[in-house]
């Protein structure tokens, strides 16, 4: 792909896909290292990509409000990068409004998945499946393999300040993120509370981090454990979560976005897997890792590909079934030297 200079990413999804969908402009950015990259994110993903090495803009699509102002926006943003030249778009994105964005580029290049609502628009599609085995960042990297030499995919990356958290004493701690925007995904409030209870005399410190939404949660959790050093951050940046995590000597997430934050940053990181399952593609990537799922063999899980909010059986076996025991010996596992 000789002579190309501007290159557009389009993922305009939740922060776990935009956080997966890094691991693409990191391969582009090793086989291309002068090419000026941009990316396209919903609005409030951006902050992820602040201070960012060599992307050269974040641009954000903002979803809020009714379809007409919503698709106004998306319009006008075309608009906005169509005027950029594009050389190439590629987006993991497999809905209307990407595909949407892609064709108003009117870049030469236009690679997106063939079961793409605006598939027509694309100049080349490549086949997405969920296969066991094949991880999401290995199914992004295929819209790229024409151009890309290497067939190995990239890991998601995310640049936190490293100097942003420093904790002020040599004890070791841990990083919970107990919430979950699908109610199915979520372990049991009381398998959080326990799981601290029984962590302190292993780390001196937890910190339960979330976004605001998350604070009442958060703040039960505190609450209700036996673990002094319990303290709740529901209010800092994102990015300043995952240098959290990346400081941390473990993670300990729900099938959420906190996880991909934590591969982004290749924290040790333990999984709890409730209704959904890895075998989708979507486990924690970090060198150090587990995933934790219930024993029990349940006819209903998975339940889907997300989650739910509420269990479809009523009885949550999924979450209810993961014990205590197995996710602390995770734990230990993962934190070893």
């Amino acid at each position: 792909m000789q002579g190309v200079r501007k290159i557009l990413f389009i993922q305009t999804a939740f922060i776990g896909d935009a956080i997966l969908a890094s691991a693409m402009w990191e391969a582009w950015h090793t086989s291309f290292p002068e090419d000026e990259i941009h990316v396209c994110v919903r609005a409030g993903n951006e902050v992820l990509f602040q201070n960012h090495p060599f992307i050269h803009r974040v641009w954000t699509w903002d979803k809020r409000g009714g379809v007409l102002v919503r698709y106004v926006r998306l319009f006008r943003l075309g608009i906005g990068l169509r005027q950029e030249r594009f050389d190439a778009v590629f987006t993991p994105h497999r809905h209307a409004s990407s595909g949407v964005l892609a064709r108003l580029t009117e870049a030469p290049i236009r690679s997106g998945f063939d079961e793409h609502p605006m598939r027509s628009g694309f100049t080349h599609t490549t086949r997405h499946e969920f296969k066991k085995g094949t991880h999401e960042v290995q199914r992004n990297h295929r819209l790229m393999d024409p151009w890309l030499e290497s067939p190995v995919a990239s890991s998601p990356r995310l640049y936190p300040d490293p100097h942003r958290f420093v904790e002020p004493d040599s004890g070791k701690f841990g990083v919970m993120a107990p919430a979950s925007q699908w109610g199915t995904k979520q372990w049991p409030e009381p398998k959080w509370v326990a799981t601290c209870d029984a962590l302190m005399e292993e780390v001196q410190k937890i910190y339960l981090v979330g976004g605001p939404g998350d604070a009442p949660l958060l703040d039960r959790i505190q609450r209700a454990t036996a673990h002094s050093g319990v303290v709740v951050r529901s209010s800092q940046s994102l990015l300043d979560s995952a240098g959290m995590m990346q400081a941390a000597q473990w993670v300990l997430t729900n099938d959420s976005g906190p996880m991909h934050l934590a591969s982004a940053v290749n924290a040790p990181t333990v999984a709890v897997f409730c209704s959904t399952t890895p075998d989708y593609g979507f486990g924690p990537l970090s060198l150090k890792r587990a995933v934790v799922e219930t024993l029990h063999s349940l006819d209903c899980k998975p339940c889907g590909l997300h989650g739910h909010v509420k269990c479809p059986k009523s009885h949550f076996d999924c979450g209810q079934g993961i014990d205590v025991r197995s996710v602390i010996a995770a734990i230990e596992k993962v934190s070893q030297d």
